[in-house]
């Protein structure tokens, strides 16, 4: 297994924090309501972290070919 699939996981988590912190900031300053940020924020988090997650799911991996395959 190699070193980026290993760190994959934590940077979709990190990706999915920065736009859950993004959407949280742009409501706190429109609101000034932290109770409001804070439920748009992790809202945005849990929304991009499954967009995500399905979107990896839906990538087939790019397997080498092989020269010594009698079926290709």
């Amino acid at each position: 297994m190699a070193r980026s699939d290993k760190t994959r996981p934590a940077e979709l988590v990190g990706l999915a924090s920065v736009a859950g912190l993004f959407i949280g900031g742009i409501v706190l300053m429109v609101t000034r309501d932290f109770a409001l940020a804070a439920i748009a924020g992790g809202g945005g988090f849990v929304v991009t972290i499954i967009s995500l997650a399905m979107m990896v799911l839906a990538m087939s991996p790019q397997l080498p070919k092989s020269d010594n395959n009698p079926h290709d």
